[in-house]
């Protein structure tokens, strides 16, 4: 199976899984921890450009489990992690790691913010080995093994 093919697979799996759990994602942890997720993701790279502000804007629109909470709240919600990642990455990634944190008291959560980094990285057909990386990052914070999502 082709690279791409199996990315597509993966997500689209993972997507299942987070619809199935949308009962259970309805904390303010996992609204902010999955929007600080998308953050760390689309910086991944180290700058933003439109189309992953737009793979964002998409997601947060037509994802089923953050239907759960008001989409313009949770654009302003990544806009505001976004701009402590341009203003100083570094900086910016160690507060949004401990944003993401936050959802490790609830498993389903932790796993849901993963997953959603996953759906988020592989939407453009390419989850790249600095948007792998944050999301490994962001197991390490969450206190899940990397391996459990081919990491």
């Amino acid at each position: 199976m082709a690279l791409w093919d199996k990315l597509k697979e993966s997500a689209s799996t993972m997507q299942g899984q987070l619809e199935a759990k949308k009962n259970d994602l309805k904390s303010g942890s996992f609204r902010d921890a999955s929007m600080a997720m998308c953050a760390l993701v689309a910086a991944a790279d180290g700058s933003v450009d439109p189309s992953e502000r737009q793979r964002v804007a998409s997601l947060i629109a037509s994802n089923e489990v953050l239907r759960n909470f008001p989409a313009d709240d949770l654009q302003r919600r990544f806009n505001d992690y976004l701009a402590k990642l341009t203003a100083d990455f570094d900086f910016g990634k160690v507060s949004i790691l401990q944003e993401i944190a936050k959802a490790k008291k609830k498993p389903t959560e932790a796993r849901a913010v993963i997953q959603i980094g996953i759906v988020i990285g592989g939407a453009d057909g390419d989850f790249d080995k600095s948007e792998q990386g944050v999301v490994r990052e962001a197991c390490y914070a969450l206190g899940l093994p990397p391996a459990e999502f081919d990491l």
